[in-house]
């Protein structure tokens, strides 16, 4: 594995997802999912969202839709904060889950549209933000 990349992934990640959220990720590994967890962060967050190619908005909106297709809803949560701590409004993401709705199936844009929502209250109750 590649060290380099892995902090700056797990720095990428953190700044995504939140610290807090990574750490306890991090924290709950063990000698079974631990490797995975070093993938992740390596390959997901230090050699595909560190590239600069495209924005993290545009890279976080890519991932909702991916997610609600994919019927994903913890990985959905999680990355319906991380858009918004990448600048991402609340329209953008409901535009993305209607985009889902046409290309992914209505059932698929229902359940997201809720966790969603979920996921946008917990943040502003959390971050006192209101993207």
């Amino acid at each position: 594995m590649n060290d380099e990349l892995y902090d700056s992934g797990l720095a990428i990640r953190k700044s995504v997802l939140g610290a807090e959220f990574v750490d306890k990720a991090l924290a709950s590994a063990d000698e079974f999912n631990e490797p995975l967890q070093r993938l992740v962060t390596e390959y997901c967050w230090g050699a595909v969202w560190g590239r600069e190619e495209l924005p993290k908005a545009t890279r976080s909106m890519l991932n909702l839709a991916m997610l609600s297709v994919l019927n994903r809803p913890n990985e959905l949560k999680a990355h319906v904060r991380g858009a918004l701590r990448n600048g991402v409004t609340k329209a953008e993401i409901r535009e993305v889950l209607l985009q889902v709705a046409i290309y992914g199936g209505v059932p698929a844009a229902v359940d997201s549209f809720r966790v969603a929502r979920e996921a946008i209250a917990e943040f502003e109750q959390q971050d006192g933000a209101q993207p």
